[in-house]
């Protein structure tokens, strides 16, 4: 994957959501599958990536993120299901 900053959703089985933000998805993404680090995502089994947004700048993503965060549940459902609208995983659908 190319060089970048990302905003990222993933989700449980149940939909819980979790918002975080990167440089390396595919390292994140995968460090929350194997559950490596503890915390929310692995008490929750939140493994599932199912949005994304590339940024340049670090700020970017950062800001996005805290916007994200902010918003309501709904508005995030919606958002994942503008983008997503059969829950894929995209960490598993190579392509």
């Amino acid at each position: 994957m190319k060089e970048g900053y990302y905003v990222y959703i993933m989700s449980s089985f149940k939909r819980v959501l979790y918002i975080g933000v990167t440089n390396d998805l595919n390292r994140r993404v995968s460090e929350h599958k194997s559950k490596q680090i503890p915390g929310f995502t692995s008490k929750y089994n939140v493994t599932s990536l199912v949005y994304f947004e590339e940024f340049h700048e670090i700020s970017e993503a950062i800001s996005r993120e805290k916007v994200l965060k902010g918003w309501t549940r709904a508005k995030k459902i919606a958002l994942i299901e503008s983008f997503n609208p059969e829950w894929k995983d995209f960490a598993t659908s190579q392509g």
